[in-house]
């Protein structure tokens, strides 16, 4: 139950930053030039992918092109060759990822005894920031991603985890608030 109710928390949190609190509103762009460079890229690209613009198709010719890139302007484009606006499937699929992801933080938190409260909501700050550091803080470290891009997803990754650690601090700490009582 305890995995349950915390993959809810987290998810929510996700539904409520994603669709109606605004908080990555900043994260994604529109581009006036939008049509036409979606024309171009439908006319041109065949494979799904992450580009990296302007590149090479070698490594070798990648690494040659640092020097001449550098100071020059460049751009990352994920492409899909189709637009799916069905969100069922990805719900549950985010649902399920966050409850395993609950799931997992109880087993780690109570291996030898059940966690004092303070432990439990901290940890759960901890691991909610680790997950920020993990992906898309080393996407602005290495990819350069601008800060307005990756700021929703540290709100994220602290609120989210923050209020799951405020549930799991109580729920895994009842008995021993009844016992006290």
């Amino acid at each position: 139950i305890g995995s349950v109710v915390g993959g809810v928390i987290v998810f929510l949190w996700q539904g409520l930053s994603w669709m109606a609190l605004g908080v990555h509103d900043r994260g994604i762009k529109y581009h006036p030039a939008q049509k036409e460079i979606m024309k171009v890229l439908s006319n041109s690209t065949t494979e799904e992918a992450l580009y990296m613009m302007p590149s090479a198709p070698t490594k070798r010719e990648q690494m040659d092109m640092r020097t001449e890139m550098k100071g020059k302007p460049w751009a990352t484009l994920i492409y899909q060759k189709s637009y799916d606006a069905e969100m069922m499937r990805p719900m549950i699929r985010g649902f399920l990822v966050d409850v395993f992801l609950v799931l997992t933080f109880i087993y780690i938190l109570t291996r030898g005894a059940t966690p004092t409260p303070t432990r439990v909501f901290s940890a759960s700050v901890a691991l909610g920031l680790s997950y920020f550091l993990w992906s898309p803080y080393m996407g602005h470290v290495w990819f350069q991603l601008p800060w307005s891009m990756i700021t929703g997803d540290l709100i994220d990754s602290v609120v989210a985890w923050a209020l799951c650690g405020i549930w799991l601090a109580w729920w895994l700490n009842r008995k021993n608030a009844k016992a006290m009582a």
